[in-house]
């Protein structure tokens, strides 16, 4: 029965996440936790996140801008691999209410100020990949909501917006899985065996979020991932 629920649990979940361009973690981590001790649990989850990178980068492989990439995904993936050498060594509830302070303030100042804009310098980038880098290294959530916060700022167009969220993702998440598995956490022989379902139906989620991304007007997206924005801030705040 827990493979089943968390099968669900995934193609929910990926299903989010590949329209928001975060989620998955965010969606997963808590309620994985009433099965499994945390260390478990963020190993498990971010290998699932893994894979729906992987996804978003194949579905909407016509979205890249290298250089976004290069100065957001290297600052990322070295924050990644302290956040999550430190996983158990700060509090993460305190951590995780000042996230969600942070982007419900921002939804409200994105809905006063709806053409506000960064330009994507190489400073704005790189301090974003650092941030999300960092917190999805040491909460396993987190992450890919700073990551939108920063992305959105940008204004991106939709499918630009998605990939390059996927392969950030992507890199940052590698790193902080080997960080993992190379400090010593491990996951059960079942749940290895579970990976076998996960993993396809990762994708059968990541298709369904297509599926939705794709009519949603262009004009519209970043208000619906600032939605989703304002939701994950107010359970970060009050539901840590």
């Amino acid at each position: 029965m827990e493979i089943f629920w968390i099968t669900l649990l995934t193609i929910a979940a990926s299903a989010v996440g590949t329209i928001t361009g975060f989620g998955i973690s965010t969606v997963m981590v808590p309620i994985v936790l009433f099965f499994y001790p945390l260390p478990e649990t963020l190993l498990l989850v971010g290998v699932i996140h893994w894979f729906g990178d992987l996804w978003k980068m194949f579905l909407f492989k016509q979205g890249i801008n290298w250089k976004l990439l290069l100065f957001f995904g290297i600052p990322g993936i070295l924050t990644g691999i302290a956040g999550a050498y430190l996983v158990f060594k700060l509090p993460e509830v305190l951590l995780s209410q000042i996230v969600g302070g942070l982007l419900i303030a921002y939804v409200i100042f994105l809905m006063l100020r709806p053409k506000f804009k960064l330009q994507p310098s190489a400073a704005v980038a790189a301090l974003g990949g650092a941030g999300s880098g960092f917190l999805g290294g040491i909460s396993g959530v987190g992450g890919g909501a700073l990551r939108a916060v920063v992305l959105t700022a940008f204004n991106l167009p939709k499918a630009v917006y998605i990939f390059t969220s996927g392969l950030l993702g992507f890199v940052i998440d590698a790193s902080r899985i080997a960080t993992y598995i190379f400090g010593g956490i491990k996951i059960s022989n079942f749940l290895i065996w579970g990976f076998l379902i996960f993993i396809p139906a990762s994708f059968i989620g990541a298709k369904i979020g297509k599926v939705i991304a794709d009519k949603i007007p262009e004009v519209k997206f970043r208000f619906v991932i600032a939605f989703f924005l304002f939701l994950v801030g107010v359970k970060f705040l009050f539901f840590p």
